[in-house]
């Protein structure tokens, strides 16, 4: 099993890596375009701003290959939030452009002052889809979460979590996946999710 992680300067890509290894897998990290066109699966890890990342993926000439990569596909954290449409995460709705791969706009929590910000912590998935990621997982298995900002929930949702409201918590757009929570860090239903992408076909 061969797997693209992309060391691209705004993710934990080593956490990421070795759960990829505990599980078998060969792992490459790179911020070549070239080798993310010809990679068999690829992982958009992240965290921090949106910006940021969107950001060094147009410098390094990321933007266009992962835009055009047609085989299994993964973002983690922030990863899954740069698939969709755009982020509020300046002063202005809609101020940064994500990948566009799901319509909608990233938007920070608006929670009661009960909940803190960000979500961090461990939260049950819950409304899992029929889908091959998701196979095997059991509805109530935990998730490891750390974001301030959420993602839309559409047709595009495969999993659900609750913070005071509705979290997508995992979702898929063709060929492409997002896991809002840390796989590498969710225990037995994150290794699971992460095998499953090690065996989805390309």
């Amino acid at each position: 099993m061969k797997v693209t992680v992309l060391a691209y300067g705004a993710g934990n890509v080593a956490s990421v890596q070795f759960a990829l290894e505990r599980l078998g897998a060969a792992v490459r990290l790179t911020a070549d375009p070239a080798e993310v066109a010809e990679a068999e699966r690829l992982i958009l890890p992240g965290v921090g701003a949106a910006g940021y990342a969107m950001q060094r993926l147009n410098d390094l000439g990321l933007s266009g290959p992962v835009r055009a990569f047609s085989r299994p596909l993964l973002g983690v954290c922030l990863g899954q939030q740069l698939l969709f449409g755009t982020s509020e995460e300046g002063q202005q709705a809609g101020d940064v452009d994500l990948l566009g791969f799901i319509p909608g706009a990233v938007r920070p929590f608006n929670l009661p002052a009960t909940l803190p910000v960000p979500h961090m912590g461990w939260s049950r998935l819950n409304d899992l889809a029929d889908d091959p990621l998701l196979e095997g997982v059991e509805p109530g298995s935990y998730a490891y979460f750390v974001h301030g900002f959420v993602c839309p929930d559409g047709p595009a949702t495969l999993a659900r979590a609750d913070y005071g409201g509705p979290v997508p918590a995992v979702v898929r757009s063709e060929n492409r996946w997002g896991c809002q929570f840390h796989p590498e860090r969710s225990a037995a239903a994150g290794a699971r999710i992460l095998q499953n992408f090690l065996s989805l076909p390309c």
